[in-house]
């Protein structure tokens, strides 16, 4: 009885311990919530929220970047330099058939003087002001690129719908005569107010077929070439035009 009175006694003041530290922990928790709360600066001390002037926009929307192609449309709005050594710099063109080797360049105001078959009339009747030429060569492969400009986007819009023949091959710098008496292949594309042509063949005379590819993919590749760089014209003029100040 002794053992079991003592355990009760025993069982009671850890329970009447542990109740004491529970309500003296609450007890303290809580006086330091008080303190703190009371050691907060009065509102009047506290730091007001920002008065700042908030970003300011301007009203007036941006220009839009003009088109590259409305620089290029008519000769009154595309008015920078125009020659063959610029539209054909380098010495050599890397392109993805391979590197080709640029020949001889020409330029002359009177375009049907430079264009054989029926095409000297087309351009002549649709005022070609002047035709800008490169020749080209890779291997035994020789092609001629011919830049014809005109006034207007319409007026080269309707010469490339009416052209027959090809522009005449430029030989020189090396580059014995082709494409003259033998048969080559030609492309005729226009854009804007300059119509860019190509012909090309075999160095050694000769006939070109559908089977040599190489002659097909040197044009192909010579013609893209052509149209980026007159494309690069407009987007030169573009930027400028977007860069100067608003009248």
């Amino acid at each position: 009885m002794l053992w079991t009175a003592f355990g009760v006694v025993a069982t009671g003041l850890v329970a009447a311990i542990v109740a004491t530290v529970v309500v003296t922990v609450n007890k303290d928790e809580g006086t330091k919530s008080d303190a703190a709360h009371k050691s907060l600066p009065p509102t009047a001390t506290l730091p007001s929220p920002s008065t700042s002037a908030s970003p300011r926009f301007s009203s007036v929307a941006p220009r839009p970047v003009p088109s590259p192609s409305e620089y290029l449309n008519s000769a009154a709005r595309d008015t920078a330099p125009l020659t063959a050594a610029g539209l054909f710099p380098g010495g050599e063109l890397r392109l993805d058939g391979g590197t080709y080797k640029k020949g001889p360049l020409a330029a002359t105001g009177d375009c049907a003087a430079a264009a054989q078959g029926a095409l000297g009339g087309v351009l002549k009747a649709n005022g070609c002001r002047q035709l800008l030429r490169a020749t080209y060569t890779r291997g035994g492969v020789a092609v001629t690129v011919g830049v014809a400009v005109f006034d207007s986007a319409g007026a080269a819009a309707k010469a490339k719908e009416q052209a027959r023949g090809n522009v005449t091959s430029l030989p020189g710098s090396g580059v014995p005569v082709f494409c003259r008496t033998t048969v080559c292949r030609s492309t005729t594309n226009a854009f804007a107010r300059y119509v860019y042509l190509t012909v090309g063949g075999f160095r050694d005379g000769k006939a070109v077929t559908k089977a040599d590819t190489d002659v097909f993919r040197a044009g192909d590749e010579l013609s893209t070439y052509t149209f980026r760089q007159i494309y690069a014209r407009g987007v030169a003029a573009a930027s400028k035009a977007a860069a100067s100040p608003a009248p």
